[in-house]
């Protein structure tokens, strides 16, 4: 159906001349047809990532819908897309997740709209370029720019210490992009080509390993963000508007565990291996102790952000602990442990999407994300307090939830490893279910606490809407996560045979 139709181009590009009509057809004038264009713009662009999940051959490795055309002939830089079992779902989640902000997001902005709807639509067709190039150099263009939407979304529609924490935001990721860009541009030198795969057949020496492990580590872990260069994290959730902390939790926290599957552990697997228990270690730190930071928190979208910290620790730990698991012979727990790691990646999108999505009812309502200025909200708002369970369950990882698939996976395939590394990692499920309860307690249970909270309205039509499909997708998945497991079935076991093999000698490799 999809063979003559350039579908990674137009999940790109469309959302994008969608956001150009809106800044430029539209303007401030007339918001009702800028919404209505944002959203069917951001509807059409989620039909194209379903019909390529439709279309997409689960049963092989190899990229499917390839568009390789040159961009840049004097420097062999190409205009180079395609996907596999591991990138196709993450564009699918960023569309699904644009088109939820583009709806939560109905008359809530009144400054700057059209501007405001055109940024996510930009950023939407960026990030899907960043998972869909195969090109090192198209890949970082995507990378850098899709910062500049997010820029613009704190810090114009964000809160009263929105340049703090734009700034704080991007020095920190454009410091780790500086690195990402050196070593890509070395890669690409020693390849002869800036294609992503043929760097996956270098052979790298270890001293020289080490070096790019160390420079993808630093633009990586920054944008997931691993502990210890996490800080900028809760700042831009704060004042972010809560679209851009959506889009920010669900779908950018995402690109740095891709960048470490896509060219960290496939590139340098030899310094993988040999800082495993370095990576291990810091994924453990991130899993316990930003738990126990996320329970001090009296602000309610700091302690989701905290939270998710914690839960990409589980991430981290599912990639790198199949390192150890290949050097004890254990294949099958490794293939399991990358998996895991995958499934939670797509489950955070939805879970941690749909927690910032609920604080933002609230804060519409009361203009405070303050639990201690809550109390008795289910006497008022008894629907919304029964999808706000739903994911607060999900996020601690409650069986028959997504939030638990992935979890489990990992925690289950850390076991052949270490029982205390196991152990560790179990222990995020007892302070996820210790915040996240507390805050709901807290906020839900009780007598109504002031006379706001007894004015409070119910849920309206569209977030009803909004918190629907995201519990959908939070209960199927959790209930059957096979479509997902057997689409990234395939890439990641390709990426065990193939990529996660020395890098020190050609024998044994394959391409």
């Amino acid at each position: 159906m999809l063979e003559n139709l350039p579908i990674l181009s137009l999940l790109i590009w469309l959302p994008i001349a969608g956001a150009t009509l809106i800044i430029f057809a539209t303007g401030q004038k007339h918001q009702q047809a800028t919404q209505w264009l944002a959203l069917v713009t951001a509807a059409a662009t989620f039909v194209l990532s379903l019909l390529a999940l439709n279309d997409f051959d689960s049963s092989r490795f190899y990229l499917q819908f390839v568009e390789d055309k040159m961009w840049i002939e004097t420097l062999g830089i190409k205009y180079s897309l395609g996907v596999d079992g591991i990138s196709l779902p993450l564009i699918a989640l960023t569309s699904l997740m644009t088109l939820i902000v583009i709806i939560s997001s109905w008359n809530n902005i009144k400054l700057r709209v059209s501007h405001y709807l055109a940024s996510f639509l930009i950023m939407c067709g960026l990030m899907n370029g960043v998972f869909a190039a195969t090109d090192a150099i198209l890949f970082y263009v995507f990378w850098e720019a899709m910062l500049v939407p997010m820029f613009l979304i704190i810090g114009i529609w964000g809160g009263p210490n929105r340049i703090y924490a734009t700034l704080k935001f991007f020095i920190y990721t454009f410091f780790g992009s500086v690195f990402l860009l050196i070593v890509l541009i070395y890669l690409g030198n020693q390849a002869e080509s800036f294609n992503i795969f043929k760097m996956h057949d270098l052979v790298i020496d270890a001293d020289t390993q080490r070096l790019i492990f160390f420079a993808f580590l630093i633009a990586f872990a920054i944008k997931v963000p691993m502990w210890p260069v996490h800080t900028w994290l809760p700042d831009a959730h704060v004042q972010a508007p809560t679209g851009g902390s959506v889009i920010l939790a669900a779908i950018m926290l995402k690109m740095g565990t891709y960048g470490f599957v896509r060219f960290m552990l496939p590139i340098v697997p030899d310094a993988s291996l040999a800082m495993a228990d370095f990576m291990i270690v810091l994924s453990l730190i991130a899993v316990a102790y930003i738990g126990f930071v996320a329970l001090a928190q009296s602000d309610m979208k700091k302690l989701i952000a905290y939270s998710s910290i914690a839960h990409m620790g589980f991430v981290t730990l599912g990639l790198f602990i199949s390192f150890s698991l290949l050097a004890d012979n254990h294949q099958d727990a490794a293939v399991m442990g990358i998996q895991g790691a995958l499934i939670q990646m797509i489950s955070h999108g939805f879970i941690s999407g749909a927690l910032f999505l609920c604080i933002g009812v609230l804060y519409d309502r009361m203009h405070s994300r303050n639990i201690q200025d809550y109390g008795g909200v289910v006497n008022t708002m008894p629907r919304f307090a029964m999808f706000f369970m739903i994911f607060a369950m999900a996020n601690a990882g409650l069986p028959g939830t997504s939030g638990f698939v992935g979890e489990f996976m990992v925690i289950l395939s850390s076991f052949q490893v270490s029982f205390w590394i196991a152990s560790i990692g179990g222990l995020t499920l007892i302070l996820a279910a210790a915040y996240t309860l507390w805050m709901y307690k807290r906020v839900m249970f009780g007598d109504v606490a002031n006379d706001k909270v007894a004015a409070l309205t119910d849920l309206k039509p569209r977030e009803t809407i909004v918190l629907i499909i995201l519990a959908i997708m939070v209960m199927l998945f959790g209930l059957w996560p096979a479509p997902l497991l057997d689409i990234m079935a395939p890439s990641v076991q390709h990426l065990i045979d193939c990529n996660l093999v020395s890098k020190l000698s050609p024998e044994g490799m394959c391409s």
